[in-house]
């Protein structure tokens, strides 16, 4: 049976029936429909005399400047069903229409605020309020932010997706299983991590702290991959990849918080990726009130420097793992260890380095040195001072591939672990360097894999990538 694959993003996609071969209904039908949703036209009729009345008034009330009389109208109008196009007819619900749009534009912020509660408390329809405003979904969502509004049907969206994932978990689900999937599908094995006591859904462990904007680990990762940006009123998170680990990792950072909506466009390949002619990106992004985000947006060195030295010992660790979860890598070459959070070249987020690096060392007492490279620059731990920087931060690391890796070193250089083994086993969490990799470009493909319901319909089939 060929298995319907949906995208597990903090919320699910409910496949129904396709409506593309349906072919066009006759004209007959849909006559037939209308009319009998419609109430017959002497009934009609008999509703559209008051609603004049009421909308005669409304225009009477705007001409002399009352807006408080025109609210009191509107709302008799509703409840008198003047705004439903079945009860009374298209032209009279355009008039209504078009006394709720004089009012607006007539009215101050407040007011706007004020009208908007009134219209959702009287149960009529988004899509029915945005057509009397004239504006499209995405200004009138920006005025939810602003009025700090609960439209009904967003709450009810949410309710949806938790009840969707109680009944996936009942059905097998859980996140663990997603973990397992997405390691299936980057040739990890994780009873041979388990083996040794290492657990490779361990990232997994503390997510739920992040509920919490306020925790540090949300700055360290803003200092790096996040990026935060200010839109009328509200603050937008977004977090962008091709990568497979990512696609799954972002995904459920972003939920820990409010269920992230996506994008998935066409990329063009990176130069270094030659056997890459497209990639296809994944792009999650949520929407906060302007208070909800505790963080400074934009900042300068000395304002970074006095955050990181106001942070005890524990929340400093929690905005490391947040920059290395970011920008950073977890390395084990020619017998070392290196940890590094890179930054590109004459942008803001350079000036992290020398922060950080001066902030780790008066701390910590670790030692970081930046390498200046072609297209970003880096600070860089090695050896000694590497290890010694993943015992501070690996426990609020929840990048799943850099996490493993990290819990993996600490165990070889615990003793844990045979140096054999060890090779083996960092071995699976390598990324090609010539030719192909699963683990790259391929973050649709991840995302499908680690979905809920491919864990309701049997068996992975992990030869099934696209």
């Amino acid at each position: 049976m060929r298995r319907i694959r949906c995208f597990a993003v903090g919320g699910f996609k409910i496949n129904g029936p396709s409506i593309k071969d349906k072919g066009p209904m006759g004209q007959g039908n849909n006559l037939g429909v209308r009319d009998e949703a419609s109430l017959p036209q002497p009934i009609q009729a008999g509703r559209i005399k008051p609603c004049t009345e009421l909308i005669e008034q409304a225009m009477r009330c705007l001409g002399n400047g009352d807006k408080d009389c025109v609210t009191r109208l509107i709302e008799e109008l509703i409840k008198a069903n003047c705004h439903n196009g079945y009860v009374v007819g298209k032209e009279t619900v355009d008039k209504v229409k078009d006394v709720v749009h004089e009012l607006w534009l007539a009215s101050d912020y407040e007011f706007r605020c004020g009208l908007l509660r009134m219209l959702r408390d009287l149960n009529v329809s988004k899509r029915w309020v945005r057509d009397a405003l004239h504006i499209n979904a995405g200004a009138l969502n920006t005025w939810f932010v602003q009025c700090n509004i609960d439209w009904e049907d967003r709450a009810a969206r949410y309710e949806v997706v938790k009840k969707i994932e109680d009944l996936l978990r009942r059905l097998g689900w859980n996140e663990t299983k997603m973990c397992e999937g997405l390691w299936r599908f980057v040739g990890v094995d994780t009873e041979a991590f388990r083996k040794y006591g290492m657990e490779p859904c361990i990232w997994l462990n503390g997510l739920e702290l992040l509920s919490d904007l306020r925790n540090p680990y949300w700055f360290g990762l803003k200092a790096s991959d996040l990026a935060v940006e200010e839109y009328n009123r509200r603050v937008g998170l977004e977090l962008d990849t091709t990568n497979a680990v990512d696609a799954v990792f972002f995904s459920t950072l972003l939920n820990t918080v409010k269920a992230p909506s996506f994008i998935i466009k066409w990329e063009k390949a990176a130069p270094a990726a030659k056997y890459v002619s497209k990639s296809i990106n994944l792009s999650y992004f949520i929407y906060l009130g302007i208070n909800e985000w505790p963080w400074p947006i934009k900042l300068n060195a000395n304002e970074l420097e006095r955050i990181l030295n106001s942070l005890g010992d524990e929340e400093l660790a929690m905005f490391m793992a947040g920059e290395i979860d970011g920008d950073g890598m977890v390395l084990y070459i020619y017998g070392r260890v290196f940890v590094e959070v890179a930054a590109c070249k004459d942008c803001p987020k350079r000036m992290v380095l020398n922060v950080l690096r001066k902030i780790i060392a008066e701390r910590f007492g670790i030692i970081g040195r930046i390498e200046l490279r072609k297209t970003a620059d880096a600070l860089v731990f090695r050896g000694k001072n590497a290890v010694r920087l993943l015992r501070r931060v690996a426990k609020y690391m929840h990048h799943p591939l850099r996490r493993l890796r990290a819990e993996l070193i600490l165990a070889f250089y615990d003793g844990k672990i045979s140096y054999e083994e060890f090779m083996r086993l960092y071995g699976m969490t390598k990324y090609r360097h010539k030719g192909s990799d699963v683990k790259r470009n391929h973050a649709v493909d991840a995302l499908t894999q680690a979905a809920p319901q491919t864990h309701t319909h049997g068996e992975l089939n992990t030869n099934q990538r696209t």
